[in-house]
């Protein structure tokens, strides 16, 4: 692939001829990009693991979701900066309880932690029960 600019090449880098296939050369990267390749899955991960955890355990499926696992690394950062906003702890919590339900993306829990789901002691895990209110039949009106 070569890029021109009034005629003179600007840049070249070899085309990959199988599909769907990456072949960015680094110098042609802008400068957060390179940045981000300085950082490694690990590193995520043993951010996620200083908050607890649940939340090392989301962050690692978010990266194994990609083929290539620079590209969790967004929804990565912006589940790790909900500590921010909701503390470590709410965070966590969040994680914990999206883990529970198989529901591990970012905007699952970062839904949670806004409904403060996280927050909210049930009987049993996962187990959802539905409040008394006068529209519910209940079991008698069945027999």
């Amino acid at each position: 692939v070569e890029l021109l600019h009034r005629g003179q090449r600007v840049a070249s880098h070899p085309r990959d001829s199988r599909p769907r296939r990456f072949s960015t050369v680094t110098a042609h990267m802008p400068a957060a990009h390179r940045a981000h390749m300085e950082w490694t899955p690990q590193r995520l991960i043993n951010w996620g693991a200083d908050i607890g955890p649940g939340t090392a355990a989301v962050v690692t499926r978010l990266l194994e979701e990609h083929k290539h696992p620079e590209h969790g690394y967004r929804a990565c950062l912006g589940l790790l900066s909900l500590s921010k906003r909701y503390g470590k702890p709410r965070l966590e919590g969040g994680c914990i309880l999206a883990l529970q339900i198989g529901a591990c993306q970012f905007r699952h829990v970062r839904d949670i932690l806004a409904n403060n789901r996280d927050q909210t002691s049930s009987s049993a895990a996962g187990e959802w029960v539905s409040p008394e209110h006068a529209n519910v039949r209940g079991a008698r009106y069945y027999q």
